[in-house]
């Protein structure tokens, strides 16, 4: 099943998020890899896609696993986390309608 993974970040999370990055995106990539990412990306501070020093308040990842539990064991071992990025993160079963 799909699953949204909702996270919020700290304030001033840039440099945080640009440390953590590079493993981040690895573990993005093995989803990728898996066939099991439908999207993922951050939220930017400002409307654009490039904010530069503002950063960004949060990301998304849609993505399948194998239930709710391991869902959220894989957002709570996510890098970000591990690095204080996230404020919050919300993983809740997501049903894909339209396109």
């Amino acid at each position: 099943m799909l699953y949204a993974i909702m996270c919020e970040d700290v304030d001033d999370s840039l440099p945080l998020r640009q440390a953590a990055r590079p493993a981040h995106l690895s573990r993005i990539q093995h989803l990728v890899d898996e066939g099991r990412l439908l999207a993922a990306g951050p939220h930017p501070a400002l409307d654009t896609e490039e904010p530069g020093a503002a950063g960004f308040t949060g990301s998304l990842i849609i993505a399948e696993f194998d239930s709710l539990e391991a869902a959220q064991a894989w957002a709570d071992s996510d890098p970000y986390m591990a690095a204080g990025v996230f404020r919050q993160v919300i993983v809740k079963p997501y049903k894909r309608v339209l396109p």
